[in-house]
Order: C-alpha cells, then sequence, then structure tokens
C-alpha cells in the first residue's frame, strides 16, 4: 500500500509538474524562475531535506539553470504517465534513467512509530530533489499498482495527466469535470442521433 504520508502528495507534485504544461490549450505554467519557486513553494514534499536547515538562510536561490533542470524533468515525467499504460517497458526507463541522473539514494526513515522508505538525492540541488521526489513517487505506483494507474485524461480538449489510486482503478479522466463535460457530450451525441 502507499505510504499516505509520503507517496501520495510526492505523486500528486508528480501529476501537478507534467500538468505544468497543457499541450492542447497552449499554456505553460512553468516559463519563469518565479513560477518554478511557485510551484515549489505550494510542493514541500519537492524540497531538499537540507533546504529547511540553511542556517536561516533560507532556500538555495533558483537559477535559470534549476529551471531548465525542472522544465526537462516535466517533459520526462510527463512522458511516463502518458506511456506507462501502452509501454510500461519505455516508462520504466524513462523513470530509472531519471533516478540515476539525479543520483537517488534510498533512505531508511523510523517516524512516529513506524519504518518507512524515502528516496532521496545526494545533492541539495533542488531540480535533483524534485526528481527523485516525483520519479520515486511514480516507480512506487507502477510497483504497488501496476502501470496502467498513470495515464492520460480521455477528455479530448485536455490531455492533462493523473495517477489513479482509488481501490478499482477504473479512472479515465483527470477531474470531475472533465468526466462531466464528456457524459454531456455523449448524451448530447446521443440525442442528436435519434
Amino acid at each position: 500500500m502507499l505510504d499516505a504520508c509520503y507517496t501520495t502528495s510526492a505523486v500528486q507534485t508528480a501529476v501537478d509538474l507534467a500538468n505544468t504544461l497543457r499541450p492542447i490549450k497552449g499554456e505553460d505554467a512553468l516559463e519563469t524562475v518565479e513560477q518554478l519557486r511557485d510551484f515549489l513553494d505550494d510542493h514541500p514534499t519537492a524540497e531538499p531535506p537540507s533546504s529547511s536547515a540553511n542556517h536561516g538562510t533560507g532556500p538555495r536561490h533558483l537559477t535559470h539553470a534549476d529551471l531548465t533542470e525542472a522544465r526537462a524533468l516535466r517533459e520526462t515525467v510527463r512522458a511516463v504517465l502518458e506511456r506507462a499504460n501502452t509501454d510500461a517497458d519505455e516508462a520504466v526507463d524513462l523513470i530509472n534513467d531519471g533516478l540515476r541522473r539525479s543520483r537517488a539514494t534510498p533512505v531508511l526513515r523510523h517516524e512516529d512509530g513506524r519504518w518507512w522508505t524515502e528516496v532521496t538525492s545526494d545533492t541539495d540541488r533542488r531540480s535533483a530533489h524534485l526528481a527523485t521526489t516525483t520519479l520515486s513517487a511514480l516507480a512506487s505506483v507502477i510497483a504497488t499498482l501496476g502501470p496502467a494507474r498513470l495515464g492520460v485524461c480521455a477528455g479530448p480538449s485536455c490531455r492533462a495527466t493523473f495517477v489513479d489510486l482509488s481501490r478499482n482503478g477504473s479512472k479515465q479522466y483527470c477531474t470531475r469535470t472533465c468526466a462531466h463535460r464528456a457524459s454531456v457530450a455523449a448524451y448530447r451525441s446521443r440525442i442528436s442521433t435519434r
């Protein structure tokens, strides 16, 4: 079972990172260093553990190199989410390559009376930690629930990504809004053909 304290939020970070690009709408919410900073501020699991202990100086200053690395990671995460259901081997290769490049290291932790593992980067580069967080979360989903739980919204005008953590694993849409739109469109199509 997924660790609700760590993996679920990391999985959401991966989905949110991929969805900063909306290809059909032509929207990109990760074009500037400020947008990257906002994304990281909204996703605390994406911060390296050492950034909270920088002796009061706060997290390391973000640069255009960080932005470039985060955008490249977004392409990888999005490719994993898009391909896992149809080509699991390619998705796994993308995850493994990304984890190697980010110098991922598994760490065993003990908190609140229980043991759990976390994958971290042995560097304090924020983009490397973001990579280990998101890619290891997707790897965890594939290992525990299967690659079919990663996908792309079936809404024809959406293409947002999602991870299905539900019991029955039947998710086809990124949100209820997209599912509702599809339902209304199908209804209207049936009515017009009568």
